[in-house]
């Protein structure tokens, strides 16, 4: 082998990982999908509804129809009325509690703070937190509950209101189980099942992701899907 093919041979071997490099890191762009959950079925066939869909930016495609977060009206920790229009255009993570939990409630209002921390200076993401134990979690215990877990004003909502409202919204909004079991003397935490999960959702109302809020991995997961879902908004 000549001197000149083996330095043509090495030259190669050196450009070659470099010139791939370089076409992986400026000749691509990195494209990230999110699934979205909760289509709406066809009791008929049982199969999911498809239908014209209308994208953020107008265009009318044929897609599968998925179920949009419900309409809602509920009272906050500052004892105002609230509504839909809060969520208008926003990223939300939602969630279901009541403030006499002492079980599971505490860890995933803990991992909801370590979120907004996250994206504390981010607009585009809200949270919502629903008790399901409106009768006794009026606005003064959720204002001290909200304090307690550093909620930001404007960015973190504990919402109570009407029972069945709430209850109907868990169940066939976001298709989580919620039971009041019966109050049971000096045992709060066995009168309210309610799921431990966190749900996110996009700017169109639908739902992207469940995460369990009492795992510190699954909580990273929801952080780096609402991350996911910023960069989709960015390129739309």
């Amino acid at each position: 082998m000549t001197v000149n093919r083996k330095a043509g041979i090495l030259l190669a071997t050196l450009l070659v990982p470099a010139l791939l490099y370089i076409l992986l890191r400026f000749g691509t762009q990195n494209h990230y999908i999110l699934p979205r959950y909760l289509p709406k079925i066809d009791s008929a066939r049982g199969e999911p509804l498809v239908g014209r869909v209308t994208l953020a930016d107008g265009r009318e495609i044929t897609d599968t129809i998925y179920n949009h977060i419900p309409a809602f009206k509920l009272i906050d920790q500052d004892g105002k009325t609230v509504d839909q229009s809060i969520v208008k255009n926003k990223i939300f993570v939602s969630s279901f509690f009541f403030t006499r939990c002492g079980t599971v409630c505490p860890r995933i209002s803990s991992q909801l703070t370590r979120v907004q921390d996250i994206f504390r200076s981010n607009p585009d993401i809200i949270f919502l937190s629903h008790s399901v134990d409106p009768e006794h979690d009026r606005p003064a215990q959720l204002k001290a509950y909200a304090r307690k877990y550093e909620a930001i004003p404007g960015k973190w909502y504990f919402l109570t209101g009407n029972k069945a409202d709430i209850y109907n919204l868990a169940m066939h909004g976001y298709y989580l189980p919620t039971v009041d079991a019966g109050v049971k003397e000096g045992k709060p935490d066995e009168t309210f099942i309610h799921s431990e999960k966190l749900v996110l959702v996009d700017k169109q109302g639908v739902v992207r992701g469940f995460y369990d809020g009492t795992d510190k991995e699954d909580v990273d997961r929801l952080v780096l899907e609402i991350r996911v879902l910023l960069d989709i908004y960015s390129k739309e």
